[in-house]
């Protein structure tokens, strides 16, 4: 065993290394069952953030399905999600670079399916009886108008023949065919809302041709949420509403709505991406399904006849990504020490098959810190909670009295949420003597929908008051350096980073990943799926428009005296650059110190491996600087302006 030596937290030598998390991680999803055949997409940093369609054949041969230099993502409402559909081994893909479709057939290359044009697709299946290809289709042909988006049939013979089959409204995802093909389901919204806050449930009927024949709305409205409808083996509808505050099990038949199994849990998700799964039927009166409560998943199976619902043990703690056929589960995981994985469970017998992990490195638990759930106290009297992972390194201690520097991330989204899967970028920072405290702050999911609509309105003052008060509570508790705080977040808690260092005086330090600096500069200038977000999170514009400067960090620099970092893609059509850029110069002129850094080909998010690299090294640095420690690595500096 090796000896353990005493070193300031921040200065620890990890065996976490940036190297080491990009060259070993890929980004698993979109699982896919068809016969004995497992599919599922891999974002591939190490190939330049390409993502790759992988088969699991019955005997458990994997292989790469779509070759470079395909790249298999959809732009559709930009967060894309699913975008490839399968039929008798025929895949028909979304291809990134040009957003057409493309057919392949097995053992052969992908070819052009759609022609080309402003097309983009997404939420692909495909109607066999017919011949026929159904998705979600966003067209941005006319050049400074609003995207349009439709339902669509696609003919499989003759290409360029595509029929509206839903139109008029501002979005639709989740298209669903009926085990007999006779009907189609589907959810639709309109601007303001998005899909957690309002959608509706759409059944119609369809003719021999695959047009729609008559349509009704049978769930949802502008203030229900329903995710992720789908119809049992024997022709019923299912779907999961927030109509009672949490997003549970309800079936649709003869005209009325049943609620299945109520409870304060959450069996779905906010719908940032298409395609999302959360339950899956084993047999007509039997649904798996996963729910999360506080950030927890939990794995269940739903008797229908006897309306139980059963605990399903494994050790997971996150968990989504969820299909279910031929007696087994297929599904994404992780859990405390172990990266997401896609995994397969046996439902007769339990067991449980490791298909693929996201990384296959065996690191030593001894270098792995375990989160603790808080719940803190915070603005009118209300409980805010997060998880917090105090350093850990088997081979270091601190110095007796000392106290370690603490940095709060805030998730993106902001309707999304933190969890407690092993996650190699927290890690890399307890394991260097960092300590982290991960917060779902008002607003997030898992907590029901009063606690999501916290935000409404108050977007840059909830969340901000739920990271201050979630640090200030780990510093009464004497578990972090009151003096030596740091906040960082990215997208929307981008933006929560940056209202902290602004209008609060509690963290010393912030690193703002692609966040909104100027509120009205992004109503102007982001997509069509986030255009009237901040509706409800700010108020509406022009109407509010005070509120949205009073709520701009761009327009108070004067009140910042706290060193930042700002990290952007510069192909991000989500957040900007232009954002990230004007708070620089801004910052600069005030004299405070500060770091930018572009990374071209990079969108909203960071892909490529060099850049995940650079991003995560680049803002330890940039602490190091602040807060005064010694890294134990060698480190690319960062040119720091006013420093």
């Amino acid at each position: 065993m090796a000896e353990i030596m005493a070193a300031p937290f921040g200065s620890w030598k990890s065996p976490i290394t940036t190297d080491l998390i990009v060259s070993d991680w890929v980004g698993l999803g979109q699982v896919t069952l068809e016969g004995d055949s497992i599919y599922w997409s891999e974002l591939r940093p190490a190939e330049g953030g390409r993502q790759v369609i992988v088969r699991r054949a019955a005997d458990g041969h994997v292989s790469d399905v779509t070759p470079p230099p395909f790249n298999v993502r959809t732009r559709v409402h930009e967060y894309g999600g699913r975008c490839y559909a399968l039929a008798n081994s025929r895949l028909y893909f979304s291809n990134f670079s040009d957003q057409r479709l493309y057919l392949q057939e097995a053992g052969g290359q992908p070819r052009p399916f759609t022609p080309p044009a402003e097309l983009r697709y997404a939420d692909p299946l495909i109607d066999s009886a017919r011949g026929r290809l159904i998705c979600v289709r966003e067209d941005h042909t006319i050049v400074g108008k609003e995207a349009t988006n439709t339902l669509v049939s696609i003919s499989l013979d003759d290409r360029a023949d595509q029929v509206l089959l839903a139109s008029g409204n501002d979005f639709y995802s989740s298209p669903r065919l009926s085990p007999d093909g006779s009907r189609l389901a589907w959810l639709t919204w309109n601007h303001p809302n998005l899909p957690w806050d309002g959608t509706e449930l759409w059944v119609g009927k369809l003719r021999e041709d695959g047009t729609i024949e008559s349509a009704e709305c049978v769930a949802g409205g502008g203030e229900v949420s329903i995710f992720q409808p789908q119809w049992s083996p024997d022709g019923l509808l299912y779907y999961v509403s927030d109509q009672t505050g949490w997003w549970n099990l309800y079936r649709w038949q003869a005209g009325s709505s049943t609620a299945l199994y109520p409870m304060e849990a959450e069996f779905g998700t906010p719908q940032w991406v298409f395609g999302m799964s959360l339950y899956g039927f084993a047999s007509a009166d039997q649904i798996i399904c996963i729910s999360n409560k506080h950030g927890t998943s939990y794995l269940g199976s739903l008797d229908l006849r006897a309306n139980k619902l059963k605990r399903i043990e494994v050790p997971y703690t996150e968990m989504s990504n969820l299909q279910v056929a031929n007696g087994r589960a297929v599904f994404s995981a992780g859990t405390l020490v172990e990266p997401t994985s896609i995994v397969q469970l046996d439902l007769a017998t339990r067991q449980i098959e490791v298909l693929r992990r996201s990384s296959s490195l065996q690191i030593d638990a001894g270098y792995f810190s375990l989160p603790e759930e808080i719940e803190f106290p915070t603005e009118q009297g209300l409980t805010a909670y997060g998880f917090f992972y105090p350093p850990k390194n088997r081979d270091f201690v601190a110095p007796p009295g000392e106290r370690p520097p603490l940095l709060v991330m805030s998730h993106g989204g902001p309707t999304s949420s933190t969890t407690t899967a092993l996650d190699l970028g927290i890690q890399y920072w307890t394991s260097r003597g960092i300590a982290v405290l991960d917060v779902n702050y008002g607003g997030s999911t898992g907590y029901g929908r009063p606690y999501r609509q916290r935000l409404n309105g108050e977007w840059g003052v909830v969340d901000v008051d739920d990271c201050v008060n979630g640090a200030r509570y780990l510093v009464r508790r004497g578990a972090v350096d009151g003096q030596r705080l740091a906040i960082t977040g990215g997208s929307a808690g981008g933006y929560t980073t940056l209202c902290a260092l602004t209008f609060r005086d509690t963290f010393k330090a912030g690193a703002s990943h692609f966040g909104i600096g100027d509120l009205e500069t992004f109503v102007h200038d982001t997509h069509k799926f986030e255009s009237r977000y901040l509706d409800r999170l700010v108020g509406p514009y022009p109407e509010k428009k005070e509120v949205y400067y009073a709520r701009s960090p761009i327009n108070f620099v004067d009140q910042l005296s706290t060193p930042m970092i700002l990290l952007q893609g510069l192909e991000d059509k989500i957040v900007p650059p232009n954002q990230a850029e004007t708070m620089f110069a801004a910052v600069c002129a005030r004299g405070l110190p500060v770091a930018y850094l572009p990374f071209e080909g990079e969108q909203h998010g960071f892909r490529k491996a060099e850049n995940i690299k650079r991003s995560l090294e680049a803002e330890f640095y940039f602490y190091s600087q602040v807060f005064g420690f010694s890294p134990a690595d060698t480190i690319e500096p960062v040119k720091i302006e006013n420093l």
